[in-house]
C-alpha cells in the first residue's frame, strides 16, 4: 500500500529590500490608475479688440452714395437723369472721376437753390477708370447763379406712348433680373429711330456692356436707351423728334447684330412692350 505524505510548506522570509520594492510597485500602479488632479489654467485674452466700422448715415431722398465700380453714366441712367445735370448739381468738373462713398444729388435741386456751374470734361471711353478713392482737385471757376430748368422732382407725367425704334424680331424679352429691356434682331446698318420726342442726354460708348449707346430723355419721368449701334448720328444736347434716325444698327459689345432697347421710368427699368404701339 502506498502511503501519501504531505509535503511540508516552505516559507521564505522577505527581506527589507524586497519589501521596499513591493511598496514602490504598488505606488506605481496606483499612480497609473489614478491620474493626478490639476487645476485648469486660466486663459486671459490679451488681444486688441477689433474696432467695428462706424455705421454710415442713411442717404436722404434725392441723393445717392457712390459704390465701388460706379460710373456717372450708370448712376444717371439708374436715376433717370442726364449725367451732365448730375455733374452740374454736384460741382463735378470731370465725370470720369468720382469718389467711393461720395454722396451725390441725383434729383433736381429746388429752383431757388444756388447752383455752381463748372466746365465739364468729356466722358472717356469704356476702358476708363470707374469710381476711385482719390479726390478730384476742384478747379477755380467763376460762380454764377442759375435757375433750375428741370421740372419738380415730384412731377408726375402721363404714361408715354412709344413707336418701335427698329424693324425686326424680338429675340430677347424683358426680364428685370436678366434683361432690362428687349433685344430686336436686324441687319447691320439698318436705321434706329427715336421712340418719342426728347433730348439726347448721352451719345457714346463709356457704359460697359452697351456698346455705342444713345440715351434720350423724354420728360421728367421717362428715358429710352438704344444700345449696340454701329454708328451714332446724333450728339448730346440735340433735340430729336419721334421717328427721327438717331443711329445705325450694329453689334458693338454684343454677340450679334441687334438693338437693345430700354425704357426707364424714374430710373427703373420697365417692360418696353407696355409702351410700344
Amino acid at each position: 500500500m502506498n502511503v501519501l505524505h504531505n509535503s511540508p510548506q516552505i516559507r521564505y522570509p522577505i527581506g527589507f529590500g524586497q519589501t521596499v520594492l513591493i511598496a514602490l510597485v504598488a505606488l506605481g500602479l496606483t499612480a497609473c490608475s489614478t491620474p493626478p488632479r490639476t487645476k485648469p489654467a486660466t486663459i486671459t485674452d490679451r488681444s486688441t479688440p477689433v474696432a467695428s466700422a462706424p455705421a454710415q448715415e442713411p442717404v436722404p431722398p434725392g441723393f445717392y452714395r457712390v459704390k465701388r465700380g460706379d460710373t456717372l453714366i450708370r448712376i444717371a441712367l439708374d436715376n433717370g437723369q442726364s449725367y451732365r445735370d448730375i455733374a452740374a448739381w454736384n460741382n463735378i468738373t470731370d465725370p470720369n472721376l468720382i469718389e467711393v462713398d461720395q454722396v451725390l444729388r441725383v434729383k433736381p435741386p429746388p429752383s431757388s437753390a444756388r447752383v455752381v456751374t463748372k466746365p465739364i470734361e468729356p466722358i472717356k471711353p469704356v476702358d476708363s477708370k470707374a469710381s476711385t478713392d482719390k479726390k478730384v482737385a476742384a478747379k477755380k471757376v467763376e460762380e454764377k447763379e442759375v435757375a433750375s430748368a428741370e421740372p419738380k422732382a415730384d412731377a408726375v407725367d402721363p404714361p408715354i406712348k412709344l413707336s418701335w425704334p427698329a424693324k425686326g424680331k424680338v429675340v430677347e424679352e424683358f426680364n428685370e433680373a436678366k434683361n432690362k429691356g428687349i433685344d430686336i434682331a436686324g441687319k447691320m446698318g439698318e436705321p434706329i429711330q427715336a421712340a418719342a420726342d426728347g433730348k439726347v442726354v448721352y451719345a457714346g460708348n463709356s457704359l460697359r456692356g452697351y456698346g455705342n449707346l444713345v440715351i434720350i430723355k423724354h420728360d421728367n419721368t421717362y428715358l429710352t436707351a438704344y444700345a449696340h449701334n454701329r454708328t451714332l448720328v446724333v450728339k448730346e444736347g440735340e433735340n430729336v423728334r419721334k421717328g427721327q434716325r438717331i443711329a445705325e444698327m450694329g453689334d458693338s459689345d454684343a454677340n450679334m447684330v441687334k438693338l437693345h432697347f430700354e425704357v426707364r421710368m424714374n430710373g427703373k427699368p420697365v417692360n418696353p412692350m407696355q409702351y410700344l404701339q
